[in-house]
């Protein structure tokens, strides 16, 4: 088993998609990829996805493998981390995460504030679902992040970058989508695709959402990744309630509508260890209002851009 059958794989199950994550992700050949895959699950003994009209779904066995694979690809990106540390002293290094679907509304403004500062510094680049993100953060793996404010860390700092208003994403076809918008009320009989584990900040606030309005839900399907959720609503006729940034991935099938009323949000924020003391950290953490101020610039709607004075703190 070689180090490109574990990085596929996470890929794949992260993805959702086989196509998706040859051409985003690891930028080879499909049939190449699928290859790999098959290869993998031989040489593991067991059948790791599920390959169905909605996309790649795990197994109970390709679960468990996908935690011990990224926990032996951490275990590798750490000590090729301190080789280059040990044999570069004077290489100042930056690693950065982002949640899955924000870097390229963030990583250009990114490099922007930090441009001056490239050409002596490393700018090292990891993409997970938030609750990663949280744990990299606390391990030391990384030094700050693009992430929601995870529970459950109270040594981190969260500052708010954005705030997201969730929408509903239904079919194109369904008679809902004629609608501007959709009450809460509309829910009810439909399939209704809910968020899983991997975005539990989101999940909590829609559960709650749905609580306030007197609506007892019970999602149908729960969607691990952006393409999850896309192919499950096109191919279940259903409905789901997922954070803005989701439309950045809308298919031709899909489309969105906002909520009617006060929406729910969440926070994009940025998070980082309150006792991480790198310079480089310090200096990057300076330069925020300018982050936010070029994405604000960019998407044209700096109403829901705060200024990066409003921390918080779990």
């Amino acid at each position: 088993m070689e180090l490109r059958h574990l990085r596929y794989f996470v890929a794949v199950a992260e993805e959702g998609s086989v196509t998706l994550a040859a051409a985003h992700r690891l930028h080879t050949a499909q049939p190449s990829l699928s290859r790999q895959l098959r290869d993998l699950e031989r040489e593991v003994g067991a059948q790791l996805l599920i390959r169905s009209v909605r996309g790649i779904e795990l197994t109970a066995a390709g679960r468990a493998f996908l935690d011990h694979a990224r926990l032996a690809l951490a275990q590798v990106e750490a000590a090729a981390s301190a080789a280059r540390r040990a044999a570069h002293p004077e290489q100042r290094t930056l690693a950065l995460g982002f949640l899955s679907g924000w870097e390229p509304e963030w990583l250009p403004a990114v490099m922007h504030v930090l441009r001056d500062e490239l050409p002596k510094i490393e700018v090292t680049i990891f993409t997970k679902h938030s609750p990663q993100l949280a744990e990299g953060i606390a391990t030391g793996k990384l030094d700050a992040a693009f992430m929601r404010a995870e529970e459950g860390h109270p040594d981190l700092v969260y500052q708010v970058l954005i705030r997201e208003p969730l929408l509903v994403f239904l079919p194109n076809d369904h008679p809902l989508a004629s609608h501007e918008t959709i009450h809460p009320s509309d829910f009810v009989g439909e399939t209704f695709i809910g968020l899983a584990d991997q975005a539990p900040v989101a999940r909590t606030v829609t559960e709650h959402y749905f609580r306030r309005s007197g609506i007892d839900l019970h999602p149908a399907h729960r969607a691990e990744y952006i393409s999850m959720l896309m192919s499950l609503v096109a191919s279940t006729g259903g409905l789901a309630l997922a954070p803005e940034n989701t439309r950045n991935f809308l298919t031709r099938s899909v489309v969105s509508r906002p909520l009617a009323g006060e929406a729910p949000s969440v926070d994009l924020v940025l998070g980082y260890h309150k006792a991480n003391t790198s310079p480089l950290l310090k200096l990057f953490l300076s330069r925020t209002d300018e982050l936010i101020a070029r994405v604000s610039t960019r998407s044209g709607e700096p109403g829901n851009l705060p200024s990066a004075d409003d921390p918080k703190a779990s």
